[in-house]
């Protein structure tokens, strides 16, 4: 399938479902139940959909009304079964027996209310005025606990952080670790941290930059050209295996001198490939060095991720252990280096900062 197909494809199926919403309001459902990917006990949920008829590609990824907005438009409860649960439901009907059902929600909507960030650093040396970041959400989904989505994460970056202390080392750039709150809601934490500090499109959000919005000029901050680097966590509590690169070739020989330093021979991969989905794309959508690490994928999509499985007991301890020393070791290598990181190559309209900005 070319591209312009799978695109065309993706647009006509996101206005289908909008009509499949649409119908069932019109009908007069009074709720709409759906069969939740996963088996044997496994719930995987999302979030209730407000109908919404994409008119283009770039739509479907724009900022749209959520079912927590305050001006979203009235929609159906909207719950996620068991898969065995659904499919026995929809026997029954091909049978031709009615079925009843009782429903008990219990759903309250709050008031808005602000997220916050978790902020921390080691102060560098010579080049304090330099920063290295490292991160990961600390906000969960609603149907476990969060513990790999992204309690992992957290954790992984707090021990990098405490083991650069424990050994007593002076990097000579500061090491800033970042706990992002909204993450789920949209990278809110990060994306607002990046504004505030680093800069900005002026016409293009984080989505609409990774979908080629990458010419919108760029409004700076002073933090700008002192930022060295940011590594995140994110895909759950499997061990490190390498980094996407996220286009960005000239990290390639770095990353590589410090895998085959480090020795382990689990831990090889580099691919220019990118990966989304995590607050590195807040960085990289302003042009700044962030990635992701390669993690076994152990049962996170399959089990986890977003699901009433995402507790404690499937957190992986020694997994966790060798991720945080590898980014110890890459957030502490990048704070000594002589020169900048690299950054990719890309278009951009550098806009001085706006007048009384910090």
């Amino acid at each position: 399938m070319t591209d312009s197909a799978a695109i065309a494809r993706l647009l006509k199926q996101a206005q289908f479902n909008a009509k499949k919403l649409e119908f069932c309001m019109q009908q007069g459902a009074a709720a709409i139940l759906d069969a939740g990917r996963g088996d044997g006990g496994t719930i995987f949920v999302q979030q209730a959909t407000v109908p919404y008829a994409p008119k283009s590609i770039s739509e479907i990824f724009g900022a749209r009304a959520s079912a927590y907005d305050p001006d979203a438009p009235k929609i159906l409860p909207q719950v996620s079964l068991a898969a065995e649960h659904y499919n026995r439901i929809v026997r029954m009907i091909q049978k031709g027996q009615t079925v009843t059902m009782e429903m008990n929600l219990e759903v309250e909507f709050t008031k808005p209310d602000s997220s916050f960030n978790v902020i921390a650093e080691i102060p560098g040396t010579d080049l304090r005025d330099e920063v290295v970041m490292i991160g990961a959400h600390f906000d969960s989904w609603q149907a476990g606990t969060g513990a790999t989505d992204n309690a992992t994460g957290s954790a992984v970056c707090m021990e990098a952080v405490r083991i650069i202390q424990k050994l007593g080392l002076k990097p000579r750039r500061t090491i800033r670790i970042g706990l992002w709150g909204g993450e789920e809601q949209g990278l809110h934490g990060s994306r607002e941290y990046v504004k505030e500090y680093l800069g900005q499109r002026k016409q293009a959000d984080v989505l609409q930059a990774i979908m080629g919005g990458a010419d919108e000029p760029l409004e700076t901050k002073p933090a700008y050209d002192n930022f060295q680097v940011y590594f995140n966590n994110d895909n759950g509590s499997g061990k490190v295996r390498g980094v996407y690169l996220q286009g960005n070739d000239n990290a390639r020989p770095i990353f590589r001198a410090w895998l085959d330093a480090i020795g382990d021979t689990d831990a090889k991969t580099l691919t220019l490939s990118n990966t989304g989905g995590t607050d590195h794309l807040s960085f990289d959508a302003i042009g700044l060095p962030g990635f992701q690490f390669i993690q076994d994928p152990i049962e996170y999509d399959t089990r986890t991720h977003h699901s009433n499985m995402d507790v404690f007991d499937r957190a992986q301890a020694e997994d966790m252990k060798q991720g945080s020393i590898m980014m110890a070791i890459f957030a502490y290598h990048a704070a000594m280096m002589d020169g900048k990181f690299p950054r990719k190559p890309m278009p951009q309209m550098r806009l001085q900062p706006p007048s009384g900005s910090q």
